[in-house]
């Protein structure tokens, strides 16, 4: 199995975070994992993070590659996913994506350094063949609803974690379990 692991805004890949502990694991079990600092993670740019997103994706198996994906990293993937759509690919980009803590399109639109980020369109595609959402049930960044606003659209399964706030390290994700659960079922 392959891995892509993408972190969202402002998060330079710190020890301790679940997604750093999460390749770790992936690692140990023999699996090929991806995980890239993004450019510019306090002031990112949608086009730079695309182009490292695709970047990442030359020489993968679609139909054996997890993307997991995280705050600001779903709605990159989900940007490129849009562009793949707009551009005629009918393809899946990869097999399974995990949707950890998606941001709305509100919120976004709200914090001046990522609003580029949020879809000019309400169509969310996935670019993946089977989508799973993993959302807090209180996350401040996606107040809507993540099953509301990702899962029902895109036709996933959801899975709301208990007190999850928006599953970081400040709400106590070092180790997440139920991550690597999903990643590897």
């Amino acid at each position: 199995m392959q891995y892509l692991i993408l972190h969202g805004y402002e998060n330079r890949r710190p020890d301790g975070h679940w997604q750093r502990w999460l390749a770790a694991e992936l690692e140990a079990s023999g699996a090929s994992v991806r995980y890239p600092q993004l450019p510019e993670p306090d002031e990112p740019v949608l086009d730079d993070w695309i182009a490292a997103i695709e970047h990442q994706l030359v020489g993968t198996d679609a139909r054996s590659l997890t993307v997991v994906c995280h705050s600001l990293a779903c709605a990159a993937w989900l940007a490129l996913a849009a562009r793949r759509a707009a551009a005629g690919r009918t393809d899946a980009a990869a097999a399974r994506l995990l949707l950890v803590a998606p941001v709305s399109d509100p919120v976004l639109r709200g914090i001046p350094q990522i609003a580029g980020f949020a879809l000019d369109s309400e169509a969310v595609h996935s670019a993946a063949e089977q989508v799973l959402v993993v959302s807090g049930d209180a996350d401040p960044y996606c107040p809507e609803g993540a099953e509301r606003l990702f899962s029902a659209p895109l036709g996933a399964e959801h899975v709301t974690v208990p007190s999850g706030g928006h599953l970081t390290i400040d709400d106590g994700f070092g180790p997440f379990p139920l991550v690597l659960e999903l990643a590897t079922r």
